[in-house]
């Protein structure tokens, strides 16, 4: 057996209920970007100048839990994340987005409980950090955070392939 990863952005019927109203309930308030560069969740990609987004409160461990059948308890959070304001055609082929940060790597059980976490530097190597991981048979989801806001930006799945 080979134990892989995939690196998966907010599922496109979960980004159509985040654009009506967010995980708090909130009805979304899509907005101009002035700027560009506001990290978007649903392509994984960053906004650019004059985009159409919106910022919402999102509960991806709720979710996954919720999928998997199981109860997250006190581990389960919302956060805030930009999504674009009206569908996009997702990631362009992006292996790890939003490189040249620290960020967090978040381990949850199958229960849905935290195992730990690691804090990678912009210049470690972050595919190293994944690989140690997944290497714990005990981890079965991997969240990637901002150490900065310490947001939620994607979701990292164990994938098992027979070799």
């Amino acid at each position: 057996m080979t134990t892989t990863y995939s690196v998966e952005p907010i599922a496109p019927r979960v980004l159509k209920e985040l654009r009506a109203a967010d995980d708090s309930g909130r009805p979304t308030a899509p907005f101009t970007d002035p700027g560009g560069g506001a990290p978007l969740r649903c392509c994984l990609d960053r906004s650019e100048p004059g985009e159409r987004i919106a910022l919402v409160s999102y509960a991806p461990l709720r979710r996954w839990a919720a999928e998997q059948g199981v109860d997250p308890g006190a581990y389960d959070e919302v956060g805030p994340v930009f999504i674009h304001a009206e569908p996009c055609d997702g990631p362009a082929g992006v292996s790890l987005p939003f490189p040249g940060a620290h960020r967090t790597v978040r381990r949850y059980s199958a229960r849905g409980r935290i195992l730990g976490g690691r804090l990678v530097g912009a210049s470690d190597s972050f595919e190293e950090a994944l690989t140690a991981a997944f290497d714990d048979p005990a981890v079965a989801l991997v969240h990637v955070r901002a150490v900065e806001y310490g947001c939620f930006l994607y979701e990292v799945r164990r994938e098992i392939a027979a070799v």
